[in-house]
């Protein structure tokens, strides 16, 4: 006789930050619904992966496979670790040594002080800077005249920098910082879904001169906060033991089934909802859906039940990227970085994107003997290297560095990550078509997280709140499901003798 499929009021498919961010936001409902998490690989995180390895003494390095932090400026991820009670876990970086350089000519240039994103707010180091030729820095200025647009329509952020800044600012600042985080091509990046605070700031002020300087003044003067209001202490945080911290600290205190190593073979809809075919026979029913995954797996798992999301879900862009990080004694240094690293413009025409003085940037992550540093490769700056063999990889990084900063020795230490196909693109127009995604989903069918509207952490948490909120509402609309006795325990059993 087959048993009948495990019921849950909510299957949250991705044990990514989002889906356990998703499931800790459920746990916070009342009444709390009944909820699964499946995650088809081996452990919880996603792409948030923390190594301890140890060190030549009692330190050992922290080296981060995935993010190494969080930004503050959008609180969501700082609040939720905050309400878990990390608040004594949390790392700022080091403001003192908060300096970055730009790859010019071959060698490390400090950016101007002042230089807020991309836009200089104080004049004589921004005139004092080689990194700009004369023209350029006259070019950028050109940002306190140009006419605000004022029409509402995304455009590229190459087309934006150009319109305002300028060519060199494109080249040399902008591309590498910001396009550079989202692993992108200028020409291609969707301003209003990547930094819509720029858009923002050009038509409240009609310049991001103006805008800049007005938000800096702003924030000199703002009272502190009231009550038990906590400023952050940085720009970004990360905590002492790393990243892999936040995640730990979610999955110890979420109640629902957590199953690893739980791939969902395909969706149907079911009497009271949707049925979730498992790869290895089993199967699960749910009265809501949030599927915590990458784009291109959504619209696999949609085929049968939403055609119309399908197409738009396969049409989001994703690229490969990794890191290589490296320890070496600090004594061998003969070039060493003040500051958090360098960036590189694509017209440097290098085999890396950019260098983190990972020890640098946040104590705590390497014996003080050491220096621990961060190389990205790979996306769509450099995707020739993904194809490179870890020691082909090695060898193209180490030349890279002794060539940047002057390192030649053997590392100590050396790890590479790599993340196929892990990186969504946000093109021009992504907004829009995310609209069009959430429209054409069925009932009790949502979608969350880095794909769709934001890629940070902090996004993903947002995203998985908001998302959890939608059930809510579809919830309250539903019969209440129920477990069949014994089965939820069954499968967690199950689920534990598969890890």
């Amino acid at each position: 006789m087959t048993n009948p499929p495990l019921a849950y009021d909510v299957v949250i498919v991705g044990g990514g930050i989002t889906g356990l961010a998703a499931a800790w936001s459920l746990q916070q409902l009342e009444p709390a619904p009944r909820y699964s998490v499946l995650e088809a690989g081996p452990r919880w995180g996603g792409k948030i992966l923390t190594e301890t390895v140890s060190g030549p003494d009692e330190s050992p390095f922290i080296v981060e496979g995935g993010p190494d932090s969080f930004i503050t400026q959008k609180p969501w991820a700082l609040q939720l670790a905050r309400t878990l009670g990390m608040e004594d876990q949390l790392l700022p970086t080091n403001e003192a040594q908060r300096r970055v350089y730009v790859l010019h000519r071959g060698r490390p240039v400090p950016l101007p002080e002042g230089v807020m994103l991309i836009v200089p707010t104080a004049f004589m180091p921004f005139i004092r800077s080689r990194l700009l030729t004369l023209p350029g820095k006259l070019r950028m200025g050109l940002d306190w005249f140009i006419p605000a647009k004022t029409d509402g329509e995304d455009e590229t952020l190459a087309d934006f920098i150009n319109r305002r800044l300028g060519s060199e600012a494109l080249d040399k600042i902008a591309e590498p910082l910001l396009a550079g985080i989202y692993n992108a091509e200028a020409d291609r990046q969707s301003l209003l879904a990547t930094f819509p605070r720029f858009r923002a700031l050009e038509e409240r002020h009609g310049s991001l001169i103006r805008g800049m300087l007005a938000g800096r003044r702003a924030r000199a003067s703002a009272p502190p906060p009231a009550g038990n209001g906590q400023r952050p202490p940085s720009a970004f945080i990360s905590f002492r033991g790393g990243m892999g911290e936040l995640v730990e600290a979610l999955t110890a205190r979420l109640s629902g089934d957590m199953h690893l190593n739980t791939s969902v073979a395909a969706l149907s809809r079911s009497e009271t909802g949707y049925r979730l075919q498992l790869e290895d026979g089993r199967s699960v029913t749910a009265s809501a859906i949030v599927l915590a995954v990458p784009a291109y797996v959504a619209g696999h798992l949609l085929g049968s039940i939403a055609s119309g999301a399908v197409a738009r879900l396969r049409s989001i862009r994703y690229v490969s990227t990794g890191t290589v990080s490296l320890a070496f004694p600090r004594k061998t240094l003969r070039r060493p970085l003040d500051g958090f690293g360098v960036v590189i413009p694509r017209s440097e025409r290098r085999q890396i994107n950019a260098i983190t003085c990972t020890s640098t940037k946040f104590d705590h992550r390497a014996p003080d003997s050491h220096v621990l540093l961060r190389v990205f490769f790979g996306g769509s700056r450099t995707p020739e290297t993904m194809g490179l063999s870890d020691r082909e990889l090695l060898a193209v990084v180490r030349r890279e560095l002794e060539s940047i900063v002057g390192i030649s020795d053997e590392p100590t230490l050396q790890r590479i990550y790599r993340w196929a196909e892990a990186n969504p693109q946000y093109d021009v127009g992504h907004l829009g078509l995310v609209s069009d995604i959430e429209t054409a989903l069925p009932d009790g069918v949502f979608v969350a997280g880095s794909p769709y509207r934001g890629i940070g952490i902090p996004d993903c948490v947002h995203q998985a709140e908001q998302a959890v909120e939608r059930v809510s509402r579809y919830l309250v609309t539903r019969p209440e499901a129920v477990v069949p006795s014994g089965r939820s325990a069954d499968l967690t059993a199950a689920s534990a003798r598969a890890r």
